[in-house]
């Protein structure tokens, strides 16, 4: 397939941040007593939005987080970042050799932390406004509405956009939104690399691809 356009999946696909993230959170989670490490962290929350993993977490609890769960989370998150973040291997060099493509991220978090992370790794003129987020649509992933919403925003049809995707419930929402998808197991929270490449292939995905120099296109 050649794609009319690129459209990311933002952690784990553009920024290695799934570990400073889930870590902070499994921390902060295990402080309010919701025992919880950073593997069920991980496992539970990679690739959701925020407004469904606090919807689990209460359920989990059975009560409402405290008030400051949240600023104390991020606080504790940036702070791991702003010493650890950086892109995930290979990304620059492919966004270079695909600059002529439309590029745009479909993400489930929050606009200001895509752009705020996009600038720390000195990637945002690839993608100028082309940020998509769920944030702000009644469904986050595996739901498709952030991949249909970042192709009408492209103005491209989404069966002409080729998505890339780490985790499975975003992969199950690309390929939800009739995208062709690549499953990239490529980032440092990825702990079984062939085991997390059975999972994406189990939800759908076209193809799989270990780093971005395997991606031709």
């Amino acid at each position: 397939m050649k794609p009319a356009a690129i459209i990311f999946d933002f952690d784990g696909v553009i920024v290695d941040s799934e570990v400073p993230a889930n870590l902070a959170l499994a921390e902060c989670l295990t402080e309010i007593g919701l025992e919880t490490c950073f593997e069920e962290a991980l496992d539970r929350y990679c690739g959701q939005r925020w407004a469904d993993c606090v919807r689990d977490i209460e359920e989990r609890l059975g009560h409402a987080l405290p008030q400051d769960f949240e600023p104390i989370y991020l606080t504790r998150a940036a702070s791991l970042m702003d010493r650890h973040l950086t892109a995930v291997c290979g990304i620059d060099a492919f966004l270079d050799r695909t600059k002529h493509l439309p590029l745009a991220i479909a993400s489930s978090s929050e606009p200001e932390w895509i752009a705020h992370k996009l600038e720390r790794v000195s990637l945002c003129h690839y993608f100028g406004d082309r940020l998509f987020s769920a944030a702000q649509l009644e469904h986050g992933k595996p739901y498709p509405d952030v991949y249909l919403h970042a192709a009408k925003g492209l103005g491209i049809a989404p069966e002409r956009c080729l998505a890339i995707e780490d985790s499975a419930i975003g992969a199950t929402a690309a390929v939800a939104a009739g995208m062709h998808v690549i499953g990239l197991c490529a980032a440092s929270h990825i702990r079984n690399r062939e085991a997390h490449a059975e999972m994406l292939r189990a939800v759908g995905v076209h193809r799989i691809a270990f780093g971005f120099d395997e991606i031709v296109l």
